[in-house]
């Protein structure tokens, strides 16, 4: 095997993750875990994700073909979709906080109800029950059938049936005895700590603590469990250290190989996609600092609201800020070292990147206009 060094890991980390497109389902198979984010900045997360790695895909596909696949909306290290199996590892799953009496009992009302039903719209529960309002986790009010239904599924009473306009609707999780049997919490944490793994390798040995800690979100009754699945973990991964970082990825790849071979590309990343997500990865692999800065006061931004990690070969070297407005997209481009690289190749590949953007978005082919010309 060839020498592991920093770049041969940045080149692992892309093509490991940036596969060949293939079908919905078999993407969201490979990934393990798609994080949501209800943001369209232009387009949700979660389809920005997507359409790097699934054939022709169009925003909005995901949940339009979403209750004909076999995955759910979960908690997992945070909130998204997944595979119905890796999901039913975290089941039956014993939430941090017991409700009181009359809470359970308001569930119990309220599940008989959706099973009545058999999919239920929120506004439809607020109606038969008219439970009010109640404070949210961020200080506002929100209805509490809302709340209500959230720690449902949560609990694994209720699952996700589909979205209208955006809309949780929800049906009764009602599985066979062969799947609802309490897992063993050895194999079931193993095979989880393994999804994060194949999702975010080369990971940094921080990293991997804190994606393993995370899993006290999808299996809190778990929580114990997870420092010695870490040590389980760091026996069975590969390992190298290189200036002085402890680095980890599945045993049996070679982040040394020539198969990862970099691509004469673009990419406009989600803030959330596999290959940006860890921040201290980023820094190490790419050298400078990107945050996601949605929710900090606009005088303070650096790159913008929703600025999209720009990958260019295997090199993050900028980021972009998208809008559609009368039917353009509008694409606003920057660039750490300040200017754009001067190969004309580099403009071809952005053009071609925001065309396919065009296309996803369901715009006219090529109907974008850059606001910061790169020349």
């Amino acid at each position: 095997m060839a020498a592991i060094t920093l770049e041969a890991l940045r080149r692992h980390a892309v093509a490991r993750s940036l596969f060949a497109p293939t079908t919905l389902g078999r993407a969201i198979t490979r990934l393990g875990f798609v994080q949501a984010d209800p943001i369209r900045a232009p387009a949700r997360a979660q389809d920005l994700t997507l359409r790097h790695r699934v054939k022709e895909y169009r925003a909005g596909d995901l949940e339009r073909r979403y209750a004909s696949l076999p995955i759910e909306e979960d908690f997992f290290i945070n909130y998204g979709f997944l595979p119905r199996a890796t999901q039913a590892l975290m089941h039956p799953r014993t939430a941090r906080t017991v409700w009181p009496a009359a809470r359970q009992c308001s569930a119990a009302a309220v599940l008989d109800y959706v099973r009545e039903l058999g999919v239920a719209h929120p506004r439809e529960v607020d109606a038969k029950f008219a439970h009010g309002k109640a404070l949210n986790w961020f200080g506002g009010n929100s209805n509490a059938s809302t709340q209500l239904l959230d720690g449902m599924h949560y609990r694994g009473q209720l699952r996700i049936a589909r979205r209208e306009g955006g809309v949780r609707l929800y049906a009764p999780r009602d599985l066979p005895a062969s799947v609802a049997a309490p897992t063993d919490p050895v194999t079931a944490l193993d095979t989880l700590v393994d999804v994060v793994v194949a999702k975010y390798a080369p990971l940094p040995a921080r990293s991997l603590a804190e994606l393993v800690s995370h899993l006290r979100y999808g299996a809190p009754q778990w929580a114990d469990g997870r420092k010695d699945a870490l040590a389980r973990a760091r026996q069975r991964l590969a390992t190298v250290t290189l200036d002085g970082v402890d680095w980890h990825w599945p045993a049996g790849e070679n982040p040394a190989s020539s198969r990862h071979a970099v691509p004469d590309s673009l990419r406009l990343l989600a803030p959330f996609d596999p290959v940006v997500w860890d921040r201290r990865r980023f820094e190490l692999l790419w050298g400078w600092a990107y945050r996601f800065e949605a929710y900090t006061p606009a005088p303070k931004r650096v790159r913008g609201y929703y600025a999209l990690p720009m990958l260019w070969r295997d090199q993050v070297i900028g980021w972009g800020n998208l809008a559609v407005a009368g039917g353009v997209l509008g694409a606003d481009i920057g660039y750490v070292a300040g200017r754009p690289p001067r190969e004309a190749a580099f403009r071809t590949a952005l053009d071609s990147e925001l065309s396919r953007i065009t296309v996803f978005l369901g715009l006219p082919e090529g109907a974008f206009r850059l606001s910061r010309p790169p020349h």
